[in-house]
């Protein structure tokens, strides 16, 4: 008897894997998860049962379909030639692939999957195998020249039969625990017959009736003798798929690297989002308590203020009523005699009474806001918002300043500034205070100008005005009611100011180059005749001055009486240069 390694090498057996099965997913179909049942193998590399690619549906046909087409459950679709050529998507790798003309039927077995189907069933525990001649009987041995499973009736007919009694039969059971075994594959076209010839013209295995009919004139040679050329072909493909393979595994594990990456960097970025939001917090925390114990220094410091106010204004009464009942009871129940007695003291007291300067309005206002969006600094290194405003405007503080502040030009855009004051005589820095103003002809009462206020934000307030009519008028401005420093006061609103239409010169002669005709609004006068001055001459100023009103001042007022008033004409003309 052989050895097993030769029993292996007879028996197309390979190497064993003791104590363990080859994986399911190789045996097992992914769509209806159970052993391989005449497995096709798609054109994406993808093995299914022949049975359930035939309940795909179509994918490329779909338009071509008629709509009364009769589509069958049992694949006849794909053995009409007339159609296009079909193609089906894959459910595994959602790849469309395209079936060949002959439909499922002629896409390629996975024979290799069949003998992994065939090795699981012999090592699995349960019913065997049919056997491969009679499909009655359940097969017990195994015919590795045939590559076929026998029952035991039909391997004593196979011992029995003269071209088959020299072959070698193995018990099933010994064929347990080894990678691999076989099953004879035979021709499609000629079933009886094995594929030992290659067809190298249409590069697919024959067998040799093949080869006297369809394929007859076709080079072909053993598929021994063929082997080794095209393995090395596919080993080439192979390698340099495999390049690809590494290529896309490097690019993967980047992928993750960089994936990784990114998980760790969020996470570290997290952990300092929530350094920052606690120590953030604990700031707004710490800002808060600051901000409520200032909040309660000023209700004590305004509540002492009131108080010493409060009892002030107690005593100042208490001491009135005395006076008052005092001298109301002497008028009333003195006699002549007793009031001349105490007249000295009684109105000394009065009026020392009197001359007491007092204020009605509190000491202090209720006035404490809260501005959230106000900057307040540094607090635990975090910059934080929110300040307690106590500060209240004193309208007696409050002051005004600008150039148009008493007087104004007639059609011309006036404006001065009102600077909000506190007690203290300090800046408020903040706006929003209800601010007063008015404007009124002090002859037409029915004159009034509407100015306009513009709040600055920071305790300033641009007022604007724009007067139509000459005369004086009378300024109020009040805050909250009361009139600030200088209010009431007067602005007086002239004419437009008039520019001068002539030139500064020296003299007539200068300026225009010796002409006689130019004049001058000046006195002055050139013997000769000639119109205008001239240096040393009669009436000439000594200084330069304008042509067009004689004014000697360069930035003034042109003094000339407009066009349409008595002015005699020769002052009008002036020199042009």
């Amino acid at each position: 008897m052989s050895n097993p390694q030769e029993q292996q090498r007879q028996f197309g057996i390979m190497s064993e894997i003791p104590g363990e099965v080859r994986g399911l997913a190789r045996t097992r179909c992914p769509l209806c998860t159970e052993l391989f049942l005449a497995p096709k193998i798609l054109p994406c590399l993808h093995t299914f049962c022949m049975a359930c690619l035939e309940q795909l549906e179509p994918f490329s046909v779909l338009g071509f379909q008629a709509e009364d087409s009769d589509l069958t459950s049992d694949g006849s679709w794909l053995q009409d030639h007339n159609q296009p050529p079909l193609s089906v998507l894959c459910p595994v790798c959602d790849t469309e692939v395209d079936l060949p003309p002959g439909g499922i039927n002629d896409l390629t077995t996975d024979h290799l999957a069949m003998n992994e189907v065939l090795l699981e069933t012999l090592q699995a525990q349960g019913p065997g195998m049919l056997c491969d001649l009679c499909v009655d009987g359940e097969a017990v041995k195994h015919c590795p020249t045939c590559k076929a499973n026998l029952c035991h009736f039909c391997c004593h007919a196979h011992r029995r039969q003269k071209k088959t009694a020299s072959h070698a039969v193995v018990d099933l059971e010994d064929l347990k625990g080894y990678s691999r075994t076989e099953k004879p594959i035979l021709c499609p076209s000629h079933p009886s017959e094995d594929l030992t010839l290659f067809c190298e013209q249409c590069e697919q295995p024959v067998c040799r009736d093949c080869v006297v009919g369809k394929h007859r004139q076709h080079p072909y040679a053993f598929t021994a003798s063929v082997i080794h050329k095209h393995g090395d072909s596919m080993r080439d493909l192979l390698k340099s798929t495999q390049l690809h393979v590494d290529t896309l595994e490097g690019a993967l594990r980047h992928i993750e690297g960089v994936s990784s990456a990114i998980c760790n960097r969020v996470e570290a970025v997290a952990g300092e989002i929530h350094t920052f939001a606690d120590g953030y917090i604990r700031a707004i925390e710490e800002h808060r308590d600051q901000l409520l114990k200032q909040l309660e220094g000023l209700k004590v410091q305004k509540e002492t203020l009131l108080h010493l106010q409060k009892a002030q204004l107690e005593q100042l009464l208490m001491d009135m009523r005395t006076g008052v009942e005092f001298t109301e009871r002497l008028l009333t129940s003195g006699s002549d005699l007793e009031i001349l007695i105490t007249k000295g003291v009684v109105a000394s007291r009065l009026r020392k009474l009197n001359k007491v300067d007092y204020s009605i309005h509190p000491g202090v206002e209720d006035g404490i806001q809260f501005s959230p969006h106000e900057k307040a600094g540094q607090c635990c290194g975090y910059e934080v918002f929110g300040t307690i405003l106590y500060k209240a405007v004193d309208p007696a503080k409050c002051v005004l300043q600008g150039e148009d502040l008493h007087s104004a030009r007639q059609n011309q855009l006036a404006s001065f500034t009102l600077l909000c004051n506190d007690t203290s005589g300090e800046q408020m820095g903040r706006g929003g205070e209800p601010i007063w103003v008015t404007i009124i002809h002090k002859d037409k009462k029915d004159c009034i100008i509407k100015p306009s206020v513009c709040d600055k934000r920071d305790g300033t307030y641009h007022i604007s005005y724009t007067p139509e009519e000459l005369g004086t008028y009378t300024v109020c401005i009040c805050v909250k009611g009361q009139h600030v420093q200088g209010s009431p006061f007067t602005l007086t609103v002239k004419n437009k100011f008039r520019r001068h239409q002539g030139v500064f010169h020296c003299c007539t002669f200068c300026s225009s180059g010796g002409q006689k005709a130019a004049r001058c609004a000046c006195s002055g006068t050139m013997p000769g005749g000639y119109q205008g001055c001239g240096h040393g001459h009669k009436g000439h100023p000594g200084c330069p001055h304008w042509s067009c009103c004689g004014r000697a001042i360069e930035n003034s007022e042109c003094s000339a009486v407009p066009p349409g008033e008595n002015l005699q004409r020769s002052l009008l003309k002036t020199v042009a240069l």
